[in-house]
């Protein structure tokens, strides 16, 4: 998602659907308001655009009223779209002038001058201009004459939007953080920075981190205790025990402060950022009569919250599979799937196929979910598409000739689960040979146990090496920490997914994995290998691994990650050196008679060049996302300090173990 603060340099959106407002909370009613504009976005083929306002509009309209309290931050609430999926976020700076504008000028000034819009998505009570003299009547006058079109949400829903925005409020206030929660579609949260205070808990062996919210307009829930997650900057999480209060039991008339107490953990946390998920409500607070007294309460909390929310439940997953014209291989090798699913959702995204794959899915699949989307989109695209209509923890990336086995995703999301830096992880990836229908001990190309580059940017595998695999007898079975892992079974965080920007829908298919795991990797975060999950994957399923459009795509996608992810000084060495390189990979297909290889390299460089400008603005954008959303420093493991060509061409290296 990209993000606007700025209304004079707006980019021209592509047939924007629209819609406005300050969606405070984004709650489950808000989500109905946005699958609507996805839906409609993905009918004329356009992007989506929400429209926002910060500070909100009640704090400038009525400053002498403290009492409002922001159930989401801008920033909170930013996160909270990228990871629906929203293609575009305009957050309008509200002040007096802005809220001077008259109706007219809002709609001519604002929204036709500077979002364009081809449709707007609004209630049918929605108020705008100065005095609130604007309304969807006047909006329609103003569609007939610019040609955009207005889609009124109805009485009914904004009805329920209201009530729930009332409720959350309400269950907030009165410190029901279940129904809060349940309303949210997730649990309500805050984020501050560690500061120094007391160091009472120390004193009673109960330390406790004292909180600054990021935001003084942020809600801040009743005194009391509350189970909560704490989100640590290493990426982890622990669960904590959340106060809020003025401490009556060790002075009088103090102010308020917000402490939270995360049982087993040593560390100094200083001037750290926290993000803390309120989970329960224990108890109010009260004064005790001694600190003897207040300690044993403490400890009888911390063991209540430890016992209740010590164990979050297991996340949801999404295993979301694209198919096109593969009817077949979802004949063969879904069973598997829908048998070792585990509770997981299991989703067939068709990509417009014209062979009966929609057919076999209805008649021999239903328990599967099916989107069906009117073309093909390619892979890289068609996920991105199709995961915009998917919900979930954490998404499973499935080709459709893959064949799992028992257990396959408790390892990974388990591991995913205990460390918070984890982005994106792979199980192991083996041979199934298509000739003999049978699993084989030979590990598959695509991702073998663990993806890995050199140092000029060449892909390779633990356990295969350019087009040399090994045989898999247990040596690569410790799970380790790799540079990228294969879309053919991909693991990754929905709110990443989508914070990042997905797959880049221009590589159509091919090294759109190494793409995204590289921009996780900048921002800080690890891709792993568990080896403890298998899974069999046929392979070269939509393209064949020598044919001449794989070669395009290869070469030519190679040149754009390179572009759009390598340090700017050895971009500058490192494509030329890699195009030179391409030349020499022609002569080897020109050795071996492969002359329509040879034209798909030409063909590579073409498309690298025509396309140099999209891919300069494409790395601006991602150094963009990467900045406001990093975790820590780039993570360079998985990088061979070497080069594969030189290690496997002329040292004649084929295994990794001999790296």
């Amino acid at each position: 998602m990209r993000v606007h603060t700025e209304l004079t340099s707006l980019p021209s959106f592509r047939n924007a659907v629209v819609t406005i407002g300050s969606f405070d909370g984004v709650h489950l009613g808000h989500l109905r308001i946005f699958e609507d504009l996805k839906r409609l976005a993905r009918q004329a083929d356009g992007e989506t655009v929400v429209v926002t306002f910060d500070p909100h509009p009640r704090n400038v309209l009525k400053p002498e009223d403290n009492t409002f309290r922001l159930i989401t931050t801008t920033k909170e609430k930013t996160e909270q779209l990228a990871a629906i999926g929203i293609d575009h976020l305009v957050i309008v700076p509200f002040d007096t002038t802005f809220a001077r504008l008259s109706a007219d000028e809002y709609i001519t000034e604002f929204l036709l001058s500077k979002i364009n819009p081809s449709c707007i998505v609004i209630g049918y009570d929605h108020r705008f201009g100065a005095s609130r003299e604007g309304n969807i009547d006047l909006l329609r006058k103003y569609a007939g004459i610019s040609s955009f079109d207005v889609v009124e949400i109805s009485a009914e829903q904004i009805d329920e939007i209201t009530i729930s925005s009332s409720k959350i409020r309400k269950a907030l206030d009165t410190s029901d953080i279940e129904l809060a929660n349940r309303l949210l579609g997730r649990p309500f949260s805050f984020s501050g920075t560690v500061v120094h205070g007391d160091q009472i808990g120390r004193t009673i062996s109960f330390p406790t981190a004292n909180v600054r919210l990021d935001d003084p307009n942020k809600l801040v829930l009743p005194h009391g205790i509350y189970a909560s997650r704490v989100l640590l900057p290493d990426g982890t999480s622990k669960t904590g025990a959340l106060y809020i209060g003025d401490r009556p039991s060790v002075e009088t008339g103090g102010s308020r402060v917000i402490e939270v107490h995360i049982p087993g953990f040593e560390g100094d946390l200083y001037g750290q950022h926290l993000k803390v998920e309120v989970l329960g409500f224990i108890r109010p607070d009260r004064k005790f009569d001694s600190m003897e007294a207040l300690k044993s309460q403490m400890a009888a909390d911390v063991q209540e919250i430890v016992k209740r929310f010590g164990r979050p439940a297991f996340p949801s997953v999404a295993i979301v599979i694209l198919n096109y014209n593969t009817s077949g291989h979802l004949r063969l090798f879904l069973p598997s799937v829908i048998a070792h699913a585990e509770g997981a959702r299991v989703i067939v995204a068709d990509n417009g196929s014209p062979d009966d794959s929609l057919d076999v899915l209805a008649r021999e699949f239903p328990q599967v979910e099916v989107i069906a989307m009117p073309v093909n989109y390619g892979f890289a695209r068609g996920y991105n598409e199709a995961l915009k209509q998917v919900s979930a923890d954490y998404y499973v990336i499935l080709n459709s000739d893959v064949e799992v086995s028992e257990g396959w995703l408790a390892p990974i999301i388990e591991a995913m689960e205990n460390d918070r830096r984890i982005g994106v992880a792979q199980p192991k990836i083996l041979q199934w040979d298509e000739i003999n229908q049978v699993r084989t001990r030979l590990f598959e190309h695509a991702g073998a146990s663990g993806g890995w580059i050199d140092t000029l940017g060449y892909p390779f595998c633990r356990g295969r090496i350019f087009t040399r695999r090994e045989e898999d007898n247990g040596q690569y079975d410790d799970p380790q920490e790799c540079f990228w892992a294969t879309g053919a079974a991909f693991f990754i965080r929905a709110e990443l997914y989508h914070l990042y920007g997905g797959f880049d829908g221009d590589y159509f298919a091919h090294n759109e994995e190494i793409d995204l795991c590289w921009r996780l990797k900048r921002a800080g975060y690890s891709i792993w290998c568990f080896p403890q999950s298998v899974v069999w994957h046929l392979g070269g399923g939509t393209l064949e691994y020598e044919s001449p459009r794989k070669v395009f795509l290869n070469f030519r996608n190679s040149l754009f990650s390179i572009v759009k992810n390598e340090h700017w000084a050895k971009v500058l060495w490192l494509v030329p050196v890699r195009l030179v390189l391409d030349g020499v990979a022609g002569a080897r297909y020109a050795a071996k008679g492969q002359f329509a290889a040879i034209w798909a390299v030409v063909r590579s460089h073409f498309s690298f060049y025509a396309q140099i400008g999209s891919t300069l603005a494409k790395r601006r954008q991602a150094n963009a996302v990467i900045r406001q959303h990093r975790i820590g420093p780039e993570n360079t493991s998985g990088v061979y300090r070497g080069s594969i060509v030189v290690a496997h061409y002329l040292r004649r290296i084929v295994k990794f173990s001999d790296l």
